[in-house]
């Protein structure tokens, strides 16, 4: 479901170096100040909220669309979540997801924007990677 972590403990240690060891303090640089630590990477499990829809944007892309509850375990209630299914295999895939089906998603949030007829809008949505039944 979740891609394994590319890198492991040892080679982000191996990315430091001792610069300077003084007394029983050690002193450590970067050896890389550039470095982008950056993860978008998520997993959900909820249900399906509806039949999901398969959308063709203007530009000729195709993708479908659904929405997953989401139950907030510690103060009650539920996230609704737009889930966006781009590749050909995802789409085929969340076609055939029911109303009400648990369903577990990995893949990463984006930021979606197009004009419209107020201008600029915009709204957040998870790509979904790999969707499975549980």
């Amino acid at each position: 479901m979740i891609p394994p972590i590319r890198e492991d403990v040892e080679g982000i240690y191996n990315r430091i170096r001792v610069v300077a060891p003084m007394a029983s303090k050690v002193s450590e640089k970067k050896i890389d100040d550039d470095l982008d630590y950056s993860l978008n990477d998520l997993l959900l499990r909820g249900r399906v909220s509806a039949q999901a829809i398969e959308k063709e944007l203007p530009s000729g892309d195709k993708v479908v669309e659904f929405r997953l509850i989401v139950s907030r375990l510690e103060r009650g209630g539920v996230d609704t979540l737009d889930i966006a299914a781009w590749s050909s295999k995802m789409r085929r895939s969340a076609l055939t997801l029911k109303e009400g089906e648990w369903i577990e998603i990995s893949g990463s949030i984006h930021r979606r924007f197009w004009s419209g007829p107020t201008g600029v809008a915009s709204r957040w949505q998870v790509e979904a990677a790999e969707i499975a039944r549980i």
